[in-house]
C-alpha cells in the first residue's frame, strides 16, 4: 500500500500524464525522434510539418530514398516529383509508426481541396504504398480538408474503401455537422488558428481557456456530437499554449507539438476532466441535417471559418511547393551525379 495520499500523488504527476487519463494523446509533428518520450498513442503529420522535418540532417536519408524511388518508377518530371512526395510522406509515416502504437495521420496535397476524385485517387496511393511496406489501412487516417468536396471525398473512402478520414482545417460547426452526417472517422478542429483570427480581428491581447474561441468551438462540437450519438471523433489540434489543452481535457483526442508536451511534461498542477459525454447530453443543442446548399451558406455565413479554411489551404500548398521545389533540385543533382 502506498502512503502518499492521492492529492499529493495528482500534484506529483505531470499534466501530461494526467490528461492521458481523459483524452488520448497524438504528437503533432514529422521530426519523429522529438516525440517517443512523451509516449504519445498516435501522430498526426501535414506538409509544413514534413517540409521542416525534411530539412533536418536527420532525415536527408528519407529524402534521398524517396528520391531514388521516383526517378526509378520514371515517367514525365511532374510525375517523379509526385511520386516521390507520395513516398516521403509515407515514409515520415512507417517511421513514426515505429514510435506510437497506434495510427499516423498522412495528408492528401491541399491543392486538391476542392476535387474530390483526385482526393480519393491520391489517398487510396497512399493506403497503397503503406500496404507495401507491410501496413494495413487500420493504422492510417488520410487528411483530407474540410471543404464539401474533401468532406464527400471522405464519406466514400470509408463507406466504399474502409479507409479512416481525419477531416482537417475545421473550422466551423457548419464543417463539422457535415463531417457527422458523412461518417468520417475523426475531425480536427484547430484551436489556435482561430484564436488567432479573434486576436487579430477584435485587437484583443488575449483570452482565459474557459472564453477562448478556439476551446469553446471544440466544446460545443463534442457537445453536439455525443448529444446526438455521432461515431465521428473530435481531436483538438493547432493549440498556441497548454491552457486551450487543459481546457479541453476530456475531448476524444488532443493532437499536441513536442513544445507543449514538453510543457505539460514539467507541469504538475491539477487537470480535471472538462468535457465530459453525461454534461454533453443534457446540453441544449438541436440537430440540423446540411445538404450542399445549406453546408455552403452556413460556413459562407462565419467569416473567421471562411478566411481561415482559405488561408489553411492556401499556406499547405504553400509548403507542398517548397518541398517539390527542394526535392527537384535534388532530383536533378542525382540525375547528374552529383
Amino acid at each position: 500500500m502506498s502512503s502518499v495520499s492521492p492529492d499529493k500523488r495528482r500534484k506529483m504527476e505531470s499534466a501530461l500524464n494526467q490528461l492521458k487519463k481523459h483524452t488520448v494523446v497524438v504528437a503533432d509533428t514529422g521530426d519523429f525522434n522529438a516525440i517517443e518520450e512523451y509516449k504519445p498513442q498516435d501522430a498526426t503529420t501535414n506538409p509544413s510539418l514534413i517540409l521542416a522535418a525534411a530539412k533536418m540532417p536527420a532525415y536527408q536519408h528519407l529524402v534521398d530514398q524517396a528520391i531514388k524511388y521516383g526517378i526509378a518508377i520514371g515517367g514525365t518530371e511532374d510525375e517523379q516529383v509526385a511520386n516521390t512526395m507520395d513516398k516521403l510522406f509515407v515514409s515520415f509515416g512507417l517511421e513514426i509508426l515505429k514510435k506510437v502504437p497506434g495510427r499516423v495521420s498522412t495528408e492528401v496535397d491541399a491543392r486538391l481541396s476542392f476535387d474530390k476524385e483526385e482526393m480519393v485517387a491520391k489517398a487510396l496511393r497512399i493506403i497503397a504504398l503503406y500496404e507495401e511496406a507491410g501496413i494495413g489501412k487500420e493504422r492510417v487516417l488520410i487528411k483530407l480538408s474540410s471543404t464539401w468536396e474533401g468532406i464527400q471525398a471522405g464519406r466514400e473512402l470509408e463507406e466504399k474503401h474502409g479507409v479512416h478520414c481525419n477531416m482537417t482545417l475545421l473550422f466551423s460547426f457548419a464543417q463539422a455537422v457535415a463531417c457527422a452526417e458523412a461518417k468520417v472517422t475523426l475531425i480536427s478542429p484547430f484551436v489556435g488558428r482561430i484564436l488567432d483570427w479573434y486576436k487579430e480581428s477584435t485587437g484583443r491581447k488575449s483570452y482565459e481557456p474557459q472564453e477562448d474561441p478556439g476551446v469553446l468551438s471544440v466544446t460545443q462540437i463534442f457537445n453536439y456530437y455525443k448529444k446526438f450519438g455521432y461515431s465521428t471523433v473530435v481531436m483538438g489540434a493547432s493549440f498556441r499554449n497548454t491552457g486551450q489543452v487543459k481546457a479541453l481535457a476530456g475531448c476524444d483526442l488532443l493532437t499536441i507539438s513536442p513544445s507543449l508536451l514538453a510543457e505539460l511534461s514539467q507541469d504538475h498542477s491539477t487537470v480535471t476532466e472538462m468535457l465530459k459525454v453525461e454534461k454533453a447530453k443534457a446540453s441544449d443543442l438541436e440537430k440540423i441535417h446540411l445538404d450542399e446548399k445549406d453546408y455552403r451558406w452556413q460556413h459562407n455565413k462565419d467569416q473567421m471559418a471562411t478566411e481561415k479554411l482559405s488561408d489553411g489551404i492556401r499556406k499547405f500548398a504553400a509548403d507542398a511547393i517548397k518541398l517539390e521545389t527542394m526535392i527537384k533540385e535534388k532530383m536533378l543533382n542525382v540525375k547528374n551525379g552529383k
